[in-house]
This record gives C-alpha cells, sequence and structure tokens, in this order.
C-alpha cells in the first residue's frame, strides 16, 4: 500500500473522529453514559464511508504446493498386441497406478496414442496407426509451461506423421522410454514398400515399383509374384544376401477393362522367417476410360498457377496445362474445364467462344484484374475497377450445399489480396466464403458459385490461393484436405449433369489401414439441404452375404458414417432416407493390410536417442521398476511452494458493508431506547 493511501487513511480517521466528536460532545445536551458507545459507532460509521470514496486496495497473499505432473503415454496401436506386449503393457502400466509414492510425488495424467491421442484409463491395442507427431505436439500444447516427465511406453516403430527424431527440438520434458517388443534381430524378408497409383486408363500400361529388403547372412533366392485373383499376372526370381540385402522391381501391368480391381504382392518366405505378415500386400487400382484435360489461362506468372496445376493433378484422372491466351484459343475444344487467371482484354476472344460454346468455367481475380473488361464481357457480376487494393480473410458459409466440401479451417488461412470494393451479382448466386475483413465478417462473397442456361461457374475473388494450400498443409501434415476441396470444384465445374436429391461422396477402394468414411447430401423438393431427414446405409459383405446397416450423422452440412470396423472384404451398399424413401446404391473394396502387423523388432535405436537428447533414459519392461526408482530421486522433481497475490479494492469487502449496517443499527437503538430520537 502507497505512503499516499495511508495518508488518506489517517485523515479518514481524523474526519471521522471530528464528526463523532462534534456530535456527541460539542454538540450534546445531556451528558450520558451511552454517548461513549455512540461516540465509537458514529466513528465506525463515517470511517468505513470515508475509506469507501477512498477505495484502497487490500492485498492477499496465499501459499499452496503444486506437485510435478507425470505423463505416461502407451501405445495403444495394434502392433503391441502383435508383439505379444499387451498384457505386460497392462501390467506395468498397473504398478505406476498403483505406486503409493509415486503417486504422492507426482500427479499423473494417463494417455493412450495411435491415430490420434487421447486421455484414456483402458486400452484396447486396436488403432491402425501409430502417430508420434500428435502424441508430442498434444503433450506439448498441454504441459508446456509446467514440470512434467514423460513415459512412454511403445515399441518406436512409427507409421504416420512426421520422424519422432526431432521431437525434442519442441517437446522441451525429459522422456523416458520403455521400449517393448523383441530387440534380437531375426532372420527377415519383407515387401518394405509398394508404390503404385490409384488410377490407370483404359488400354494403357500402368507401372508398380517394389521395394525388397532382406535381413539375414545367407544368399536367398526368394520369388516374387503379383496375382489377380487366382492366376499369376507377374513373376521374378531375386536374388539376396548380407552385402546385396534390397531389391527394387519394377513392371507394368495392363488395364484391359473399366472397374476396380484388386492384387496382390508376395515375396516367398524364408524358412526360418517368424514373421510373414510382412512377405504379402494387397492394392487395388482403378480403371477409367477418359481423362480430365483443364487448362489455366493466364498472361500472368504467379505462384497461385502451379499450386492449382499440383493440387487438381493431385487426381490421376486430371491432367493440367498451363497456357497462354494465345496458345488457348487454338487448344479450345481440347478441354473440358477452363480456369481464367486475372482475366483482361486479352481474354475478349476466349469469353466469346467459351459463351458460344456454354463452356464452363472457373474464374480467379486479383490485383492485376481488369475489372472495367470483365463488367463488359459478363452480365453475371460486377465491381468497380479500384486502383486501391485489400486483404481479404475466408469464413465459410455453413449452408453452403451445392457440393460437398471437405474439411478445411478456412478461419486459420491467410487472407487474399484483391481490388476493393463488393461484388453485385445479378443472378442468383450461392456463396461458398465470405469476405471477411480483419474481425468483421461481411455478406460480401469471397467465392462464389452459380447456374445459368446449363452452364455453371465459379468466381474466387483474390489471389494468393497458394498460401491456402500451403497453410492447410501446416495445419494437418498433409495437402489432401485441401487439394480434396479443389478437386470437388473441379468435378462439379466439369459437369453439367442435374443436380440430385441424394448425393454420395465415397471411394472405389480403401486401404485396410486407412478409415472407411462415406459421406452423403440430402436436399428436400426445393433442392434445400435437409438435416432434419435420417439416412441409413445397408452394406452388404459380397463374401459372407452378412448384411450391416449402420445411420449416417450429422456433421457441419454433410451426412457421415464411419465403416472402419468392417472387415476387409467386397461390400455392395444401399443408402435409403427414411421420409420419401429415395436410395443410391454403390460398391467399394477394403483391401486386406495392417501396417502395423508389419514390424518384427522394437525401434530401439530411435528411443534410446529419444531419451538422450531430452535428458531422460531408456528402460526396458524388466528394468521398468528402476525407473521408478529413478523418478523417486531424480531431485529435478520436486513439489513447488507457490504464493498467489491477490489485488482486491475495499468496496468488494463485504464485511465492512456489514459492520457499517451493523454500526448505524446499533446507534438508532441505543438512541431511541434512551429516548435521545
Amino acid at each position: 500500500m502507497s505512503s499516499t493511501i495511508i495518508l488518506y487513511i489517517i485523515i479518514s480517521g481524523i474526519i471521522a473522529l471530528l464528526v463523532a466528536l462534534f456530535q456527541y460532545k460539542y454538540k450534546v445536551k445531556h451528558k450520558l453514559s451511552v454517548n461513549n458507545y455512540l461516540l465509537a459507532l458514529r466513528f465506525i460509521t463515517v470511517f468505513a464511508i470515508v475509506l469507501l470514496l477512498i477505495n484502497p486496495k487490500i492485498e492477499r497473499q496465499s501459499t499452496f504446493y503444486e506437485k510435478p505432473s507425470l505423463v505416461v503415454a502407451v501405445d495403444n496401436s495394434n502392433s503391441i498386441s502383435f508383439l505379444k506386449q499387451d498384457s505386460l503393457v497392462e501390467s506395468i502400466v498397473g504398478n505406476i497406478r498403483n505406486h503409493q509414492e509415486l503417486n504422492e510425488k507426482f500427479n499423473i495424467d494417463y494417455y493412450a496414442f495411435g491415430n490420434d491421442l487421447k486421455l484414456s484409463d483402458s486400452l484396447s491395442f486396436q488403432d491402425k496407426q501409430t502417430n508420434f507427431d500428435n502424441l508430442f505436439g498434444g503433450l506439448n500444447d498441454v504441459y508446456k509451461q509446467t514440470v512434467a516427465p514423460t513415459i512412454i511406453l511403445s515399441d518406436g516403430n512409427q507409421t504416420y506423421g512426421s520422424d519422432y527424431s526431432f521431437a525434442t527440438r519442441t517437446y522441451k520434458q525429459p522422456i523416458f522410454p520403455i521400449i517393448l517388443g523383441d530387440t534380437v534381430t531375426h532372420v527377415d524378408i519383407k515387401i518394405e514398400q509398394l508404390n503404385v497409383n490409384k488410377y490407370a486408363f483404359l488400354k494403357n500400361k500402368f507401372p508398380l515399383e517394389a521395394i525388397i529388403v532382406y535381413n539375414g547372412d545367407e544368399v536367398v533366392n526368394p520369388k516374387f509374384t503379383v496375382k489377380s485373383g487366382g492366376s499369376t499376372v507377374y513373376s521374378s526370381v531375386l536374388k539376396l544376401d548380407k552385402n546385396s540385402n534390397s531389391a527394387v522391381v519394377n513392371f507394368t501391368l495392363p488395364a484391359n477393362s473399366v472397374g476396380t480391381f484388386s492384387y496382390q504382392v508376395n515375396i516367398e518366405p524364408i524358412a526360418s522367417e517368424l514373421n510373414t505378415r510382412n512377405n504379402v500386400k494387397n492394392f487395388a487400382i482403378e480403371v477409367v476410360d477418359e481423362k480430365s484435360k483443364i487448362a489455366i489461362v493466364s498472361d500472368w506468372l504467379h505462384p497461385d498457377i502451379g499450386a492449382l496445376k499440383k493440387s487438381i493433378e493431385s487426381n490421376e484422372q486430371r491432367t493440367v496445362s498451363i497456357l497462354t491466351t494465345k496458345e488457348y484459343e487454338n487448344k479450345i475444344n481440347d478441354f473440358q474445364l477452363v480456369i481464367l487467371y486475372q482475366p483482361n482484354n486479352r481474354f475478349k476472344s476466349i469469353y466469346e467462344k467459351l459463351d458460344a460454346s456454354k463452356s464452363n468455367k472457373l474464374v480467379i481475380t486479383g490485383t492485376k484484374t481488369d475489372w472495367n473488361f470483365l463488367n463488359q464481357v459478363n452480365s453475371f457480376y460486377t465491381q468497380k475497377n479500384s486502383a486501391q487494393t485489400e486483404n481479404y480473410l475466408a469464413f465459410p458459409n455453413k449452408n453452403y450445399n451445392v457440393f460437398i466440401i471437405s474439411d478445411l479451417d478456412f478461419e486459420s488461412f491467410p487472407p487474399l489480396k484483391s481490388k476493393f470494393g463488393n461484388v453485385e451479382f445479378t443472378i442468383p448466386f450461392e456463396t461458398v466464403l465470405y469476405k471477411k475483413i480483419r474481425s468483421t465478417t461481411t455478406d460480401n462473397p469471397l467465392m462464389a458459385s452459380f447456374e445459368v442456361n446449363g452452364r455453371r461457374e465459379a468466381v474466387i475473388f483474390g489471389e494468393n490461393i497458394w498460401q491456402w494450400r500451403a497453410q492447410s498443409f501446416l495445419n494437418t501434415k498433409s495437402f489432401n484436405a485441401f487439394d480434396n476441396f479443389t478437386g470437388k470444384l473441379v468435378q462439379y465445374l466439369s459437369t453439367n449433369k442435374r443436380k440430385e436429391r441424394l448425393t454420395l461422396d465415397y471411394s472405389s477402394f480403401y486401404e485396410g489401414n486407412s478409415n472407411v468414411i462415406v459421406k452423403a447430401q440430402y436436399y428436400n423438393k426445393n433442392y434445400e439441404f435437409d438435416s432434419r431427414e435420417s439416412l441409413i446405409i445397408s452394406v452388404i459383405n459380397d463374401s459372407t452375404k452378412v448384411v450391416r446397416d449402420f445411420p449416417f450423422v450429422l456433421r457441419n452440412n454433410n451426412f457421415e458414417v464411419d465403416l472402419s470396423s468392417l472387415p476387409p472384404s467386397d461390400y455392395s451398399f444401399t443408402v435409403k432416407t427414411e421420409t420419401d424413401n429415395l436410395s443410391k446404391s454403390g460398391k467399394f473394396k477394403i483391401l486386406e493390410y495392417n501396417i502395423e502387423e508389419q514390424f518384427l523388432n522394437a525401434d530401439v535405436t530411435k528411443m534410446q536417442a529419444l531419451a538422450t537428447n531430452s535428458s531422460g533414459n531408456a528402460y526396458f519392461p524388466n528394468t521398468s521398476q528402476d525407473l521408478i526408482n529413478d523418478l523417486l530421486n531424480d531431485n529435478r522433481f520436486v513439489t513447488i511452494e507457490k504464493s498467489t497475490k491477490n489485488t482486491v479494492p475495499l468496496i468488494d469487502w463485504k464485511y465492512l458493508l456489514a459492520l457499517m449496517a451493523i454500526c448505524l443499527a446499533s446507534e438508532w437503538f441505543i438512541r431511541k431506547y434512551n429516548g435521545l430520537i
């Protein structure tokens, strides 16, 4: 409390005393014994009132003790049960959970990780992936500001995400791995990697590449085969030894008919081999009849053009050509869709030909767009040609229902740059994304689509889309989400099919270690998205003829169902609506492949390096008690005494108000009792 406040309090006391003396000593008519009591009560009341006017701050200090956290993260993937370590893991976790001294020293938090990181009291060992990147990223968010030594029970085999060897650069906690699995190196031959495209084109040959790795001392000559159904479509004999312990097999297979076809790649196992699961891999390929050709037309060089080409061509069914206006005019009939990037008056002939042929197009405007020209050649939307530019953030339209949009965190994306001004439409249109300026969301579109006289068009009012693709990768460690979004946009613009009331989004085949997700959209008779409808999918296993029904759940603006629990097989399905009995059918295939069963040994080297780089130590299941003892004796992890200081204004102190009320009531009662009122 400052000296000024102390001075004010002293003055307040003097004022209160003078007021009390004036009333009960100087101005009093009858000297009674109770006057001294009344003087004291009046002094307290006046003093409290003046103090409230000054309102000094009162500091309160409290002390508490904070134990360090202990993180126990358990690998919940299928590889733990495959290596027969599941019961051992549960025993170790049980010892930690029931250890009295450890629980007295630490606040212990238990996590399970595999596909994702989650708090867990029970383990299933059913996750199909091991993602250490999610593990350390999630723990870093929670324990960034605290002391939290981390125990990791895992075999160290990673199947997804960034290499965890570099995790200690961001995760600053000591790590104590308990390394699970066999550390003895066994003789093994496996298919390390299989590279193949998802699509092939009719009457073409599609390439495949298989990488075979051998771990052993003797010379072996395994047979490599590829089968489709019951017939062998390719075979070769390899020669491997201790020095030449890997081989790359390159070959091509024909695509003779349209459809989805599954294949099995097999490397003949060695007699003494323990794990033969990694000797077999299945893959599927979808043969399509034609390839979509898309042109990006621009007379400007910009990173957006390269990003769009990469994004669209992530689907092998599409090829993108980058052309100038003059080059495109001579090839205008060679493409199913054109993207006009920042058009100006050199695009005049192109607009005339596209309008004459009623072709679909995607227009992207930006700082170099000539809006005077664009306002003349199109009658659907206009914007004043301004020299001023503006940065527009994106805000998604949750009610957009023209096509299914993949989940994208648009609000985290950098702004697009464009000329300042509002766009005015002269026709009905659908807003995909709204413009957002700083924290204000406008009703003006940043991206819109519309349909006129059987032709479709979309417009993006801003440049620097390449930054969106880059940010999508930073958010999800993959380009897939953004590429799926552009793919849906291109698919919508590449066709003039009439909108259907029930639309489905699914893949022809799913890898055995991926999630099997089917999405749907349902529209009422006015073609408005209806979230109140109930959708059911009936799935038939083509091999066993077993039928299972699954309900769709509403997620954002889509209906979605997760069929990941289905075993590998060929499936037929029908999606039905309950209200008006609409239905739609399809087929998909789930490939048999479990990446978690491809490992034979623990990755001891990486786990030990992780411990060393984080100032921790690595242990094995038989030395887990040593870990507990080391944690109990480690002076880095001690209970910390902390204190908090709260500054509270006197006016918030309710007891002072109560004291004033008691003093006033007591003074009135005494005066009344003694006939002074």
